[in-house]
C-alpha cells in the first residue's frame, strides 16, 4: 500500500488532472525531478493525521491556517487546487479538481482493491439498504459467507461483522481504504449503495462497477447544498450507468426510458426487474426479466420469476409489498453477478433478513396498538408506508398517527412533500426533532405544521423526540376504543440526533417504543 510522488503525479497527469508540481520554488510538469524512491507512508484528508511521509489531499473548505507546523509533522506531499507553497515546504500536486485526484490516488495507494473484488453498486431514491442487504445475504449465501457491505445503516467488511456507517456512500479515501481491508479478509464481493451526492462531489470516481442496479426515482435532496433541481439529482444518478459493466433497471422506473438510452451508448447490457400484484396479469408478469407477482391474499408471499421460470416463492420477514421488489431487485443483481439464482438457497437467504430501523413492528401490550419505526423521510417512502398501512390494515379503520419531522437546511421540499402525503390519510401529526446542522428543530416542526391543509387532521410540535414518541402512546392508549397504528419515521434506529453540526447522543425510537411497552 503506497505511491510515490512521482508515480502520483503520472497518475494524475493522465486523466488530465494536474496543472503543475511544485517544488522548491520550481514550477514545472515535469515528474522526474521528483524521483520513484520518495514513497508517501500514508494518505490523509486530515491534517491532524500527518505523519512522516503522508500525502495530503485538501478537500472541501480547506483553509491555509489548517497547514500552520505541517511541515513538523513529516508532510511530503500535498495535493489542491490551490498553491500552498507560503504555508509549508512540501511538494505540492496542484490539480483541476482535488476530489477526482483524491479517489484515483486513494485506490491506487490501497493497491487497486476494486480489481480483487465483484463490486456492485446500487442507487435509488428508495430501497437501496433493503436491497443492499438482500443482496449481500445471497451472495453470502453463494460464497460461504465473502460479501462485503457499504450501506447508509452500517459497513461490513468480513461478511459478518456491522458497524455503524456514517455516510451512504463513504469518502472516497475511506471506501478504498475500507475496500482493501474487505480484500484482505477474503472477500469476493462489495455490495455498496451509491448516493446522487457520491457522484455530485466524486466519492466514485474512476470506479465502474461490475453491477449497477438502478431501481427508482422521485424527487428528494433538493436544497442549495444538495441538488438545485430534480434534473440536476436525476443527471447525478444516472452517472452509475456508464460507470457499470452491467445494470439492473426498474422496469417501472420514471424516466427508464432515458436510463435506457443511457446504458444503449455506453453499450452496457440492461437486466430489468419489477413487482406485480395481479398474478393474472401475464403480460405484465412478462414486462421484466425479473418478477416477483403476488401469491397470497394477505401479502405474505410472492412468487419469483426469472425470464419466465419459476424460481419459487418468497416469504420475508421484512413486511411490505415493497420490499418484496427491492427482493426482486436483488435476484436481479445477484444474477446479473453470476449467481446461480435458480439455486434454492438464493431465495431462503434473504427469508431472515431484517434492518433494524425498517419496517419493525412493535405491539402495546395496554391497548390495541401497532408502533412501526421506519426510516420514511420523504413523499414516496411515506405513501409506500401508509400504502402498507391500508392494504394490511384498513379494514380495522385504525388511526393513524405519524410522528415525523425533517432534516435541517437541506431537501427543504420534503418538509411539504410529507405533510402532502400524509395529511389526508391520518388522524394526528406529532412534529418533532430530526438532523439538523443549524436550524432550530422548532422552526423546522412550526414550518411543517404550517403546511397542514386538512382541517380534520390533528397537529402537535413537541421538538424533543423521545417525549414526541412517549406522547403518542399515551395518546393512543387514551383512544382504546380504536386501533391505532403509530408510525414514527425518519430516524430508524439510529442512535444520535444531529444538532447544530454536533451527534447528541439519542436513545433510539425503537428503544423508546420498546420501553414504553415493555
Amino acid at each position: 500500500m503506497t505511491i510515490t510522488l512521482a508515480s502520483a503525479a503520472r497518475l494524475l497527469t493522465r486523466h488530465g488532472l494536474l496543472r503543475e508540481i511544485i517544488r522548491d520554488g520550481v514550477w514545472t510538469l515535469d515528474p522526474s525531478g521528483l524521483g520513484d524512491d520518495i514513497e508517501c507512508s500514508s494518505i490523509t484528508y486530515d491534517t491532524r493525521k500527518v505523519t512522516e511521509g503522508a500525502l495530503l489531499c485538501c478537500k472541501g473548505r480547506f483553509k491555509a491556517e489548517y497547514l500552520h507546523g505541517i511541515d513538523g509533522q513529516g508532510l511530503a506531499a500535498y495535493v489542491a487546487e490551490t498553491d500552498f507553497s507560503a504555508e509549508t515546504k512540501a511538494v505540492g500536486l496542484i490539480v483541476n479538481d482535488v476530489r477526482r485526484a483524491m479517489s484515483l490516488l486513494s485506490a491506487e495507494f490501497y493497491g487497486r482493491p476494486q480489481d480483487e473484488l465483484t463490486v456492485i453498486g446500487i442507487t435509488g431514491t428508495k430501497g437501496k439498504t433493503t436491497t443492499a442487504y438482500f443482496t449481500q445475504a445471497i451472495l453470502n449465501a453463494a460464497s460461504d459467507g465473502k460479501c462485503a457491505l457499504f450501506s447508509s445503516v452500517d459497513n461490513c467488511l468480513d461478511g459478518h461483522t456491522y458497524v455503524e456507517s456514517d455516510l451512504t456512500t463513504p469518502e472516497s479515501m475511506d471506501a478504498f481504504r475500507m475496500m482493501r481491508e474487505a480484500a484482505d479478509n477474503g472477500m469476493k464481493y462489495l455490495v455498496m449503495e451509491v448516493s446522487s451526492q457520491a457522484y455530485k462531489v466524486e466519492r466514485v470516481y474512476g470506479l465502474t462497477f461490475d453491477v449497477g442496479a438502478f431501481l427508482n426515482i422521485s424527487p428528494d435532496h433538493i436544497s442549495p447544498i444538495e441538488h438545485p433541481t430534480f434534473e440536476d439529482y436525476l443527471y447525478c444518478k444516472r452517472q452509475i450507468v456508464r460507470n457499470s459493466r452491467r445494470l439492473v433497471l426498474g422496469a417501472d422506473c420514471a424516466h427508464a426510458d432515458l436510463i435506457r438510452q443511457d446504458a444503449a451508448a455506453a453499450e452496457v447490457p440492461v437486466t430489468t426487474f419489477a413487482l406485480r400484484n395481479d398474478g393474472a396479469d401475464e403480460t405484465a408478469a412478462q414486462s421484466a426479466d425479473l418478477v416477483a407477482t403476488r401469491a397470497s391474499a394477505d401479502h405474505s408471499a410472492y412468487r419469483m420469476t426469472a425470464e419466465g421460470a419459476a424460481l419459487g416463492t418468497l416469504s420475508l420477514s421484512l413486511d411490505g409489498d415493497f420490499n418484496y421488489a427491492n427482493a426482486a431487485a436483488a435476484l436481479a443483481i445477484a444474477q446479473a453477478a453470476g449467481v446461480d439464482v435458480t439455486d434454492a438457497k438464493v431465495l431462503q437467504a434473504m427469508e431472515p433478513v431484517r434492518i433494524a430501523g425498517r419496517m419493525e413492528q412493535f405491539h402495546d401490550p395496554q391497548s390495541d396498538t401497532i408502533a412501526i419505526v421506519d426510516y420514511a423521510h420523504n413523499y414516496a417512502s411515506v405513501t409506500a408506508l401508509l400504502d402498507f398501512v391500508d392494504e394490511r390494515f384498513g379494514s380495522r379503520d385504525p388511526r393513524i398517527t405519524l410522528v415525523t419531522g425533517s432534516a435541517g437546511n437541506k431537501a427543504y421540499d420534503r418538509r411539504k412533500e410529507i405533510v402532502e402525503a400524509a395529511q389526508n390519510r391520518i388522524a394526528n401529526f406529532i412534529f418533532t426533532a430530526e438532523d439538523t446542522d443549524t436550524e432550530p428543530f422548532i422552526d423546522i416542526c412550526m414550518e411543517m405544521q404550517g403546511y397542514i391543509t386538512n382541517d380534520a387532521v390533528t397537529s402537535t410540535v413537541i421538538s424533543d423526540r423521545s417525549t414526541a414518541i412517549m406522547n403518542a402512546i399515551y395518546d393512543a392508549r387514551a383512544h382504546k376504543d380504536r386501533f391505532n397504528v403509530l408510525l414514527i419515521i425518519g430516524k430508524g434506529n439510529e442512535r444520535w440526533i444531529k444538532d447544530r453540526n454536533k451527534h447528541v447522543p439519542f436513545e433510539g425510537d425503537d428503544h423508546v417504543v420498546e420501553r414504553m411497552f415493555a
